[in-house]
């Protein structure tokens, strides 16, 4: 590409009037935090930018590199720049730059001339941001829906666990197990080999694996809501409650768990990690994914350098089979059949109903663009999905004969608390809030979830919602 390419994405004589009178004919949300710019060129527009919204972030993405082309001005950079040549994915670059937001407060900006010069790459470019804003749309309403389940959830769970398990990363095969229809086809392999296996189950597989007799060595949940109880309550029936669990706290834990050694997961935010390490509680922290399918290859990559395979991640219904059979939601539409409302028409409703939701593809999708980021250890068993196809493997053989360590004992340690620890918890976040270190943070995390539909409330009203909201469980658990 000549430089005089670089050139006609800009007037030859009035680049800076050009970039304002461009910007004039959009229209800007007040309440914008970043704008986005697709192959921006020079960068003519950061500065005006600025002038608009000096505390909006601004970041770019190119689809070449602009500084190649000649001189690029200093006061023209952004914020932050992706390029193709850079280490991170561009979904791992705005995952990374841009926090928790809802799409409203991101603007994407176009500088259009890009487009007859880049092309496709251009369009990949828009594609992929919006992609990406698609999802934290998403996630930023979950967040408004279930935040303050979340934020009890958490401080429930502490009340609740005994025994934490020690986080260490060891030599061995794990093969994690989603709950998709796939499953059923490579559970019979996996109970071949299961001796010289570690299982990592998602819990809404652990009613399928106890079925076919395959007792799991760590079980995951990260889902907030009461019906996640339904898959946990698989690990505990018809024995002892000595499973193992991984979990965030903020998902629905049952009660049993008192009994089970727990890998507690913080998911990174200052408000969680500040409590555990105030209690002395063991833990790991995972970024957010949205699907616990995400957070378990995180996990499993976590507890060893050996090889990772997965099983179960179809991303997709299986005729009107949603799930791997059994499923611990079956016994909800055989408690409503009734000859009006059979169970097979309810079975193919919820079919329907999951494809129309798009969930499956904007999952599918994100995987496709993070499989390159993912450890080159990792390997494909069973029907998964189409966008896995290059990581597929025939046989567990050559991981097994090369296995290294042999499968070590989960070791745990039995927790102890001077007082309640969701009022010691308590007690922690609020003094946190008037450290000036951690307060913007503090007030930026909890504010979503104790007041998401409230204006803006002082530090005070803050201290006060967080001690309210957490008072009743002061009563509960271990003293």
């Amino acid at each position: 590409m000549q430089q005089g390419n670089i050139k006609s994405l800009h007037s030859r004589y009035n680049p800076h009037g050009e970039a304002e009178k461009y910007l004039n004919t959009l229209a800007f949300n007040p309440k914008v935090k970043v704008f986005l710019l697709i192959e921006p060129g020079l960068g003519y527009l950061v500065p005006l930018l600025r002038k608009r919204n000096q505390k909006a972030k601004i970041l770019a993405l190119h689809a070449a590199n602009p500084a190649q082309f000649g001189n690029y001005p200093k006061e023209n950079r952004p914020d932050a720049s992706w390029l193709p040549e850079s280490q991170l994915s561009l979904q791992e670059f705005l995952e990374s730059e841009i926090p928790d937001l809802e799409g409203a407060e991101i603007k994407v900006i176009e500088w259009r001339p890009s487009l007859s010069l880049y092309g496709e790459s251009y369009v990949q470019l828009l594609s992929e941001a919006a992609k990406f804003i698609k999802r934290i749309d998403a996630n930023a309403r979950t967040v408004k829906a279930f935040g303050l389940k979340w934020f009890k959830n958490f401080f429930r769970n502490i009340n609740i666990i005994g025994q934490a398990v020690f986080p260490v990363t060891l030599d061995f095969p794990i093969v994690m197990t989603g709950a998709g229809p796939g499953l059923e086809d490579t559970i019979p392999l996996i109970r071949e080999n299961r001796s010289a296996l570690f299982v990592l189950a998602v819990s809404s597989s652990v009613a399928s694996l106890k079925a076919a007799g395959i007792k799991p060595d760590l079980v995951l949940g990260t889902d907030g809501g009461n019906w996640a109880l339904l898959h946990f309550h698989e690990c505990f029936r018809g024995e002892a409650s000595n499973q193992a669990i991984a979990a965030s706290l903020s998902a629905a834990l049952p009660s049993q768990c008192g009994e089970s050694p727990v890998l507690t997961i913080s998911d990174s935010s200052l408000w969680q990690d500040l409590v555990l390490k105030g209690l002395g509680i063991p833990y790991i922290s995972l970024a957010q994914r949205g699907t616990v399918t995400a957070t378990a290859l995180d996990l499993a990559f976590y507890l060893t350098r050996g090889t990772v395979f997965f099983t179960g991640v179809d991303l997709s219904n299986k005729d009107i089979r949603t799930h791997a059979r059994p499923y611990s939601f079956d016994m909800l539409w055989e408690e409503k059949s009734c000859r009006l409302n059979p169970f097979y028409s309810q079975i193919f409703s919820r079919s329907e109903d999951i494809k129309t939701g798009g969930s499956h593809s904007i999952y599918a999708s994100w995987f496709k663009t993070q499989l390159e980021a993912y450890p080159k250890r990792l390997y494909s068993l069973g029907p998964n999905n189409p966008v896995f196809e290059n990581l597929a493997v025939s046989s567990l053989g050559k991981a097994l004969e090369a296995k290294g360590n042999s499968l070590s004992p989960i070791k745990t340690k039995t927790l102890s608390f001077p007082e309640n620890p969701a009022k010691t918890g308590a007690k922690i976040l609020k003094s946190a809030l008037i450290n000036p270190l951690y307060t913007a943070r503090l007030i930026e995390e909890l504010c979503p979830l104790l007041c998401p539909e409230e204006a803006p409330i002082s530090l005070d009203e803050l201290g006060e919602s967080l001690m309210a909201v957490l008072k009743p469980y002061w009563g509960q658990g271990r003293e």
